[in-house]
């Protein structure tokens, strides 16, 4: 991509996110990055992303900043960076927080003259640059412009107000997250009962196209990997849930079974359901300790 095909662009958090869209888009020497691991420099480098030596430099002369940290740093990112954002420059924050992070941070943001958007991404980052976006504030249009200026080609403003997006993005995330978190709690008490074929052929019988086997070993999976990083999205869902009155017991729970789970460090990832399960029985978590 041309140099001046699209704004000038910096990433804040270069991890999964942050280093999958630069790759699919060819960002290359048009784009600077700034991670608070040192080591992740490395990889800027081999997609030729200028590394930043500090989120100052990162920022210096950016029209369009990716805010992609983890969801319990997006607001402190916000707090800590935006002194150093160019006037106007629209600071997309595209972490899955509660809707009142979000206002949060766009209060810091644009108290120092930048431009704040809602954005919540709204499928795994393998989807590349068709991962859906829906993004929201009143700088949305703009954004949206911005985004698919820089190769993104699912792009839609979902309101002017800031948090409508992530509201949607959390929404959707109680169930998918949650139906995880039923699967490894069913899985592994069939499993302890010996009754686990017997359960996945009743769910098979009233539920297509996928098996549940199938489901169970991708929703462990998820969990397994990325337990961690959706134990924080859920976190920010739970504050949601609270904030509009409502108790957050299964989402709370959904929270405590992403983190252990994800903080079990099973590597490398076992092949097939059972595979998994042997690995989860192997560790001291396994008896009620998560």
């Amino acid at each position: 991509m041309a140099e001046d095909a699209h704004p000038r662009l910096a990433l804040i958090g270069f991890g999964e996110a942050g280093s999958t869209f630069a790759r699919a888009a060819g960002w290359g020497g048009t784009a600077c990055a700034y991670d608070i691991d040192p080591a992740r420099e490395a990889a800027m480098a081999d997609l030729g992303v200028r590394p930043a030596a500090s989120p100052a430099q990162a920022l210096a002369e950016a029209q369009v900043v990716l805010s992609l940290v983890t969801a319990d740093a997006a607001l402190a990112a916000a707090r800590a960076y935006s002194p150093d954002l160019p006037a106007g420059a629209l600071w997309c924050d595209m972490n899955s927080v509660a809707p009142h992070t979000k206002r949060m941070a766009a209060a810091v943001v644009e108290a120092m003259g930048a431009r704040y958007v809602d954005v919540a991404v709204m499928s795994p980052v393998d989807k590349l640059m068709a991962a859906p976006l829906l993004l929201a504030g009143p700088h949305a249009a703009e954004a949206q412009a911005a985004l698919v200026a820089l190769g993104f080609t699912n792009v839609r403003v979902a309101g002017d107000t800031v948090g409508r997006a992530s509201a949607i993005k959390l929404c959707r995330s109680i169930m998918v997250k949650g139906l995880e978190a039923l699967t490894a709690e069913m899985v592994m008490a069939a499993s302890q009962a010996g009754v686990l074929g017997e359960v996945l052929a009743s769910l098979d019988a009233s539920e297509k196209p996928q098996s549940w086997s199938q489901r169970a070993d991708y929703n462990l999976d998820r969990m397994l990997l990325h337990g961690r990083r959706r134990a924080a999205e859920m976190h920010e869902a739970a504050a949601m849930i609270t904030d509009l009155g409502i108790s957050p017991m299964m989402t709370e729970n959904t929270v405590n079974w992403q983190e252990g789970l994800g903080a079990l460090g099973v590597e490398p990832m076992p092949e097939g359901l059972d595979a998994k399960l042997a690995a989860i029985k192997g560790t001291p978590h396994y008896q009620g300790e998560i």
